[in-house]
């Protein structure tokens, strides 16, 4: 090995503790955002889906009321001919 190397080697021995401290905060962060990601993403979905549901509930309902009394008539008519 080159002196180099051996210089780095040892470098990144002693700093090896700081590294590994440094990694474990990185992914510590990373599992957080992604936590925090699917938490909002969940929210996201009950917030919109209760959204629907409470507007369909407050829709306002229109009653048509016709008269079929005609039709039923015809109907009558027809089965009577047969």
């Amino acid at each position: 090995m080159s002196q180099e190397k051996v210089d780095r080697y040892k470098e990144q021995k002693a700093r090896r503790q700081e590294i590994y401290k440094k990694e474990k905060r990185i992914l510590a962060l990373e599992k957080a955002a992604g936590i925090l990601l699917c938490v909002v993403v969940v929210g996201w979905i009950g917030y919109s889906i209760y959204g629907k549901v409470t507007a369909a509930q407050n829709a306002k309902v229109i009653e048509t009321v016709m008269d079929a009394t005609a039709i039923d008539d015809y109907l009558a008519g027809l089965e009577t001919e047969e």
